[in-house]
């Protein structure tokens, strides 16, 4: 671990580019595992979760070559191309890997385990391991979380309703269906994002999407064709950038440029809620890039409104709520969360953490069941906190101590690399002072 210390900025201004959306990078490597032939991933994410993505697929015989630090290659082998792997499947702390490959590998013939450091196995895995089942998979979990050990089955085509609203459960049923002997339909009550649907169909999978009554059905035929090869460059990642709008928002006479973001309607609730905060925010330049919508983000220093936040709006920004608190520290009024329980079950139990550390800080602030209420504006202070090893949270009190008065002390930002590698450099490119042990 190394500490930062992190001083109370005048202002930062610049322009811009992030790395490689995560949830898109890990898609392009499993997807081109699967495709007969080679896939290219330009502006890939090098995060800690993506790398063990990489990894997972080489012990089960996928040839992934990294040529530098933004590119990465994929030799896929076919829908059959997977093979045993000789020991357990190290995810590390991805949960992203490991549920995603629990699609994948139910319907491969062999036995396969999915493992992972111990925070990794501290979440939950039933969610995807018992709707694969209804499809005929053979899982078992250590009483519902990892490992996971997988019997490949023959697979049945079934209409599944989603439980928890999760983009990572529904891409796992999504990738078993892949292999299944009809269609696979799920019905979602709350948009998830779309990235595996969008990537599906541009490969030639028939996938049909309709909406009635508040319902989304999503239908896949499964293939009767190889998958095609893509040559993907992924966008900027929205929730990384989440964290230099905020700082832009709160330091004093700032103004910032993020070029090249990801602006996928699933993804960008949290720029919805910004909106309602009153953030003088634009959006320029809007285009398409490897099926997704991209656009420029301008942002300059706003007087901020508190805000109620509930409903469909939380799936669509589950991971922005520990920026969202520092925000809300510094707005008018009292900022409410509900329906957010799913902040639990994240890399730490985010309501509690975002809580006991942004009141530290010298915030009001005060955990709910399923979420919490902030008190703004509160003058924060700098002290000694924790990252408690979650990047969200680590980057959300870096962004806090750049507002609070004195110095803070964050005891672990090397965390930050599982989804935004190269995060203080930007920082310090926009103007922000810190000091790194």
């Amino acid at each position: 671990m190394s500490p930062v210390r992190v001083f109370q900025c005048s202002r930062l201004e610049g322009t811009v580019y992030l790395p490689g959306d995560k949830s898109i990078s890990h898609r392009a490597l499993l997807l081109g595992a699967i495709a007969q032939g080679t896939t290219t991933v330009s502006n890939f994410l090098p995060s800690g979760d993506c790398l063990a993505t990489a990894g997972a697929l080489r012990d089960l015989g996928i040839e992934v070559v990294l040529p530098d630090s933004h590119t990465a290659i994929v030799h896929g082998r076919g829908l059959r191309g997977f093979r045993c792997p000789e020991k357990p499947v190290n995810c590390v702390r991805s949960g992203t890997t490991m549920r995603l490959l629990t699609g994948l590998l139910a319907a491969q013939p062999f036995e396969s385990t999915l493992t992972g450091e111990e925070q990794l196995l501290r979440r939950p895995m039933e969610r995807v391991a018992s709707p694969l089942r209804q499809m005929g998979a053979h899982i078992c979990t250590m009483n519902g979380y990892a490992p996971i050990i997988i019997t490949g089955q023959n697979l049945r085509g079934a209409c599944l309703a989603l439980d928890v609203p999760s983009a990572q459960v529904k891409s796992a049923i999504l990738l078993a269906g892949i292999y299944a002997d009809s269609p696979a339909t799920l019905l979602e009550a709350a948009p998830t994002r779309d990235h595996t649907e969008r990537m599906l169909g541009a490969m030639g999978v028939n996938i049909d999407i309709r909406e009635s009554k508040g319902i989304r059905e999503i239908t896949l035929i499964p293939p009767t064709h190889p998958l095609l090869p893509l040559e993907i460059k992924v966008p900027g990642d929205f929730s990384s950038a989440a964290f230099i709008l905020a700082a832009a928002l709160l330091a004093p006479q700032s103004r910032v440029r993020i070029k090249d973001v990801g602006i996928n309607p699933t993804r960008i609730g949290f720029l919805d809620v910004l909106y309602q905060m009153g953030a003088d925010i634009r959006i320029t330049g809007e285009r398409i890039m490897a099926n997704e919508p991209v656009a420029d983000l301008e942002v300059q220093t706003s007087e901020l409104e508190a805000v109620e936040i509930k409903g469909d709006l939380v799936v669509r920004m589950i991971d922005e709520f520990p920026i969202l608190a520092v925000l809300a520290t510094q707005a008018r009024g009292r900022t409410i969360v509900r329906d957010a329980s799913e902040l639990r079950v994240k890399e730490t139990d985010r309501i509690a953490t975002v809580v006991k550390e942004l009141k530290r800080l010298g915030a009001r602030i005060e955990e709910r069941p399923d979420g919490f209420e902030i008190w703004g504006p509160s003058q924060l202070r700098g002290i000694p906190v924790s990252s408690h090893g979650d990047h969200r949270l680590a980057m959300s009190l870096f962004v806090a101590g750049l507002v609070a008065q004195g110095e803070t002390v964050i005891d672990d930002l090397d965390c930050a690399a599982d989804s935004f590698p190269g995060f203080l450099t930007v920082m310090q490119s926009l103007g922000a002072h810190y000091v790194q042990y």
